[in-house]
């Protein structure tokens, strides 16, 4: 489903002539494909599996970035924010920080834990509530700050 979508919008960027939203999609179809022809895939991705892949490819953009904007490399950062703006179309509205705390607040108390030492059973519990609606450096951060 995924993969048509994004050839609908490959052939509108090419007719656009918009380079950085064609840059951004054809990222996304390589690592559709990729993700496709790895062993078990037989079946064709699911939907979960499609949010995976575009949240990698999201985390790899902004890391690249922050690497660029720190190195002052402004030309290849504006690439990486342009890729970047246009894999997270494809994702899930993303959760604000008050949102992650607050169904984090609600994991905690249904798992019952109390200490940092149960952090483990917490963040297993939040990164399914919050599949492809979060990164887990965020849900990270959130279950240190309240476990702690």
């Amino acid at each position: 489903m995924l993969q048509q979508k994004v050839d609908q919008e490959i052939k509108a960027a090419m007719l656009a002539k918009s380079e950085a939203r064609l840059r951004g999609l054809r990222a996304i179809k390589a690592a559709i494909l990729l993700a496709k022809s790895e062993k078990g895939n037989s079946e064709g991705l699911t939907e979960e599996t499609e949010v995976k892949v575009l949240q990698k490819l999201a985390k790899q953009r902004k890391e690249s970035a922050d690497i660029y904007k720190a190195q002052n490399r402004d030309d290849l950062y504006t690439i990486e924010m342009e890729e970047l703006q246009v894999i997270e179309e494809f994702l899930p509205q993303q959760l604000s920080r008050e949102e992650i705390t607050e169904l984090i607040k609600e994991v905690i108390k249904s798992t019952g834990a109390s200490s940092v030492k149960d952090m483990g059973k917490v963040m297993g519990a939040a990164n399914k509530e919050l599949a492809g609606k979060a990164d887990g450096k965020t849900i990270s951060e959130v279950v240190k700050q309240l476990l702690s």
